[in-house]
């Protein structure tokens, strides 16, 4: 080959015109990235390339320019530069801080704060990241005296920051909980804040500008809180213990508006999904709450609708309150109250809604704000229905023939449901294991019940909570009823009132229940009479030994309660109690054959006809219905004792004077006062469910008085007017006759109808008992009971 040949490879010269390599256009000199830290610089960092050469050729050309090139190599070797530069800060500004020398881990701490950056700034998330990632790199080393620098970074609005932002930040947060365990309480603290109503609005507040083109609603805050703690829960299992406590703490105060309250309820049974080990104390935390608002509620529904008819009342939640974007909320105040500038429930405010439920001695003398009571309601209606939402939620998912269950149609033709969150958990593989998830949770809501509902005589809603999830499972109703009869007859060790509160939770309940069988209802007025036998032979004892005074009155006062819950269910569920399902008919014959009822209830007769009288201290509305139907069905005649009973109230006492039903008096060294008398007569626990939005639950399981009533004949009210005037004008023939002779005194059985002019008071008694209320009796107009 000729070696001046141009193919020859010592003919290699560059030539002296022309683009230049692209090798060595790649080395190209480049300006350095500006440093946004003043005054610090790495030690050891890229070396500046030197300049290239320049072209021999003296003639400019515009082909020539050179011009840099983007490559995605080097976008990574310049975000490696920034990391680096990040990290030497970090690690040089904690070891000055070692050092006792805090300039720069002052200037480190101020990067997190976002009161520094205006609104008119570009996003600061970007430079935050790159912060979070340097500190990711040196977690161990953030001990206490650094602690200012992970309050700062926990502080920081980091929900409102855009998508990789919050995926740094929350790897960080992992890192620094298992690093660092002292700091759990911090995190853990400030993701319950973050829970309330209140934390959108602080973030709203911090002025950080947007991040995403993308509205930022509620939900979105939410989803990311959740996403971190349900992160957190995976690293750390023993966080529950520290969550719980934090969790009840940042509750709101019950004085709060619907809005805080719901916000925050919604998110703690979100918490119980993914975090199940504090499921039982958060329901009884919710439950708590919703106790301490209800017994707030002491007014009928109708008359606060009367009071407040005359101004339009508006639909709450509309919208979900999730899904509302934040900074348009509206104007909501914190409170339900407005500030008046009195200050009397300052102390009431300042508390975490303490104290007695139960007492009212500050309240007795002040007057009824209905506008408050309104409000009230319509916060316990959201916090029940969002109860009934969960609840409902978990049975659908765990048991596929759920829809053929009676509070199904009313409930989901009413209840919207809520929307759908992200991260719920799966459903049980089995139906084995979805009824035990269920019966560990109605477990969990009848232990609820005995500590808290059953000892609070004012609820009048919540209770309720338990009677539909009763409904759900025949086992549910039984074990229910089974803990209530244990309470009240078996458990003597337990106080009065309480035994007393669950007779009549289990008369309600079998009175009103719906998918309470017949067997249910015959079992429980079995046990019940049974136990009424037993304490009528052991008074009967003791009269006989002379030693009746000494028995303790509580014991009196149970058996009462008892008495009246075998009243109550009679007058609902006397359809059950017969022998032969055939005879229903609701008034018995003059002539024939007598109805049959179950063996249990001959102690009735012993009952009514006691030394201890229940008719004279049971309910009036009770025992005048009781009356009612047993007359009208051929069980049992009271009148004539109700009519001694009412005389005995004005007769004055003598020594020669009789005790017991044929008296109307008390036996005597007994003593009930009026506090008795009214628990008796105003503690209906299963009263009718009047709260509209949760009340749709209800409406499918709940027996109404209007259904099991016994119509008169429209003759027999004609027939009773026209007395009226004719016992108006004999009244003082009345009075000196008075009632049969003693020896007329007593109960027929069996298809006896006497005539009684007490018959004309059970009229309306069915309005009354179909809407019998647990509100506060009003003042007795008659001195306690007292025989010497």
């Amino acid at each position: 080959m000729d070696p001046h040949s141009r193919f020859s490879h010592f003919n290699a010269r560059q030539t002296k015109a022309g683009p230049l390599a692209s090798t060595s256009r790649y080395m190209e000199s480049q300006p350095k990235p500006s440093i946004s830290l003043d005054g610090f610089a790495p030690k050891k960092g890229p070396k500046s390339p030197s300049a290239p050469k320049k072209s021999s050729s003296a003639v400019p050309s515009s082909l020539y320019v050179e011009r840099p090139i983007v490559t995605n190599s080097r976008i990574k070797q310049d975000e490696q530069y920034r990391k680096d530069m990040h990290l030497a800060f970090v690690n040089n500004a904690l070891q000055q801080k070692a050092m006792g020398i805090s300039d720069a881990f002052d200037e480190l701490v101020d990067q997190f704060n976002p009161r520094k950056i205006t609104p008119d700034a570009p996003s600061p998330a970007p430079q935050l990241r790159l912060w979070i990632l340097a500190l990711s790199h040196v977690v161990s080393r953030l001990e206490r005296v650094h602690s200012a620098l992970v309050e700062a970074i926990v502080n920081m609005p980091w929900t409102t920051m855009d998508t990789s932002f919050v995926k740094s930040y929350t790897n960080f947060i992992g890192m620094l909980v298992s690093a660092r365990p002292e700091y759990l309480s911090l995190v853990l603290g400030k993701i319950a804040q973050g829970l309330t109503y209140q934390s959108g609005l602080q973030a709203l507040d911090s002025g950080l500008p947007e991040t995403s083109s993308k509205p930022l609603t509620r939900r979105i805050v939410y989803d990311r809180i959740h996403f971190l703690l349900r992160h957190l829960i995976t690293l750390v299992p023993t966080l529950p213990a520290t969550l719980q406590p934090l969790l009840a703490r940042n509750f709101p105060h019950k004085r709060q508006n619907q809005l805080a309250q719901v916000t925050y309820i919604r998110n703690l049974l979100r918490v119980t999904e993914y975090c199940p080990e504090i499921a039982d104390r958060v329901l009884a935390t919710v439950i708590d709450r919703a106790i301490q608002i209800d017994v707030e509620i002491q007014v009928e529904l109708e008359e606060l609708e009367e009071q407040l008819e005359t101004q339009e009342q508006s639909e709450v939640f509309e919208l979900d309150p999730f899904d509302t974007v934040l900074g348009q909320e509206g104007d909501e105040s914190d409170s339900d109250e407005e500030d008046d500038g009195e200050g009397d429930n300052l102390s009431d405010l300042s508390s975490d809604a303490g104290g007695d439920p139960d007492d009212d001695s500050d309240q007795e003398d002040q007057p009824t704000d209905f506008h408050h009571i309104q409000n009230m309601v319509n916060k316990l209606d959201a916090i029940l229905k969002i109860l009934f939402d969960h609840f409902n939620q978990t049975h659908y998912a765990t048991d596929p023939a759920s829809p053929h269950l009676p509070s199904t149609p009313s409930s989901r033709a009413h209840s919207p449901h809520l929307p759908t969150d992200h991260a719920r958990v799966a459903s049980p593989l089995t139906l084995e294991e979805g009824k035990a998830l269920r019966r560990a949770q109605f477990n969990t809501l009848l232990s609820i019940f005995d500590r808290t509902i059953l000892r609070t005589f004012k609820s009048r809603y919540t209770q309720f909570i338990v009677f539909w999830y009763s409904s759900l499972d025949p086992e549910f109703a039984d074990l229910f009823q089974g803990m209530l009869v244990s309470r009240s007859l078996l458990e003597e060790d337990q106080p009065a009132v309480t035994r007393a509160a669950a007779a009549s939770y289990i008369a309600s309940f079998v009175s009103r229940a719906q998918f309470v069988d017949r067997e249910g209802a015959r079992r429980v007025v079995s046990v019940l009479c049974n136990f009424l036998r037993n304490r009528l032979d052991m008074f009967d004892a003791m009269v006989k030994a002379g030693v009746q005074q000494s028995m303790n009155v509580a014991q009196h006062s149970v058996f009462y309660a008892v008495s009246q819950a075998v009243f109550l269910i009679f007058c609902f569920r006397w359809r059950d109690l017969l022998e032969d399902q055939d005879e229903v008919d609701e008034f018995a014959p003059s002539n024939g054959p007598a109805k049959k009822w179950m063996p249990e209830l001959d102690v009735i007769q012993r009952v009514v006809t006691s030394e201890l009288n229940p008719l004279k201290v049971c309910s009036t509305n009770v025992v005048m219905q009781f009356a009612r139907v047993a007359h009208a069905t051929g069980f049992v005649y009271c009148y004539s004792i109700m009519e001694a009973n009412r005389r005995s109230e004005y007769a004055p006492s003598t020594p020669g004077t009789g005790t017991g039903a044929h008296s109307g008096r008390l036996p005597k060294g007994l003593m009930f006062d009026n506090s008795m008398t009214s628990e008796l007569n105003t503690f209906f626990p299963f009263d009718p469910y009047k709260l509209p939005r949760s009340g749709a639950y209800i409406q499918g399981v709940y027996r109404e008085w209007s259904s099991v009533a016994i119509d008169d004949d429209d003759d027999d009210d004609d027939e009773e007017e026209d007395e009226e005037g004719d016992n108006a004008e004999d009244e003082s023939d009345v009075e000196e006759q008075g009632a049969p002779s003693s020896q007329s005194v007593g109960i027929l059985v069996n298809g006896a109808r006497p005539s009684s002019s007490t018959d004309d008071e059970a009229d309306g008694l069915g309005q009354s008992f179909g809407g019998m209320s647990i509100s506060p009796a009003r003042p007795a107009q008659l001195p306690p009971v007292i025989v010497a």
